[in-house]
């Protein structure tokens, strides 16, 4: 087991932590739900990937691609991969807001306006949040730029 001291702002705090809880915390999970519609669209198109680039109306819903077609750039940053296989990248100015949350990916009913592949199902991707708790910062899945 072991020991790790996290300063917050209420000043020093001791955990004991198992190999298991040393995991880093990711930024990004998926609901049952949602990974049952990312492994039916990934029966169907290959690979996936999902980007959030901000502004309005749906340019802030997460986005599935496959993952050939859609180039990301110099100011995109990967904040995680949804079960070892699905990468989900979000702006640089959207992650801003972001980043102090972690980011559920998850699935309702409704239909999009997006070029999103899950559009014909007649569900849409959506992402539900919660603040990290000042304790998790130092131990986030580190992020990658593109």
């Amino acid at each position: 087991m072991a020991s790790v001291a996290v300063r917050t702002a209420g000043g020093i705090l001791h955990l004991n932590l198992s190999d298991e809880l040393l995991r880093p915390i990711p930024r990004i999970t998926a609901t049952p739900a949602a990974l049952e519609l990312i492994e039916m669209l990934r029966v169907a198109f290959g690979p996936l990937m999902f980007h959030q680039s901000g502004g309005c109306c749906d340019g802030s819903a997460p986005m599935c691609f496959e993952r050939n077609e859609f180039r990301t750039g110099s100011g995109d940053v990967l904040i995680g991969v949804i079960e070892n296989e699905t990468p989900f990248w979000m702006s640089e100015d959207q992650f801003q807001y972001w980043q102090h949350t972690q980011l559920t990916l998850d699935v309702v009913n409704g239909r999009g306006s997006s070029f999103s592949l899950e559009i014909p199902t007649g569900k849409r991707f959506i992402i539900r949040s919660r603040m990290f708790a000042e304790h998790e910062l130092p131990f986030l899945e580190p992020l990658r730029r593109a």
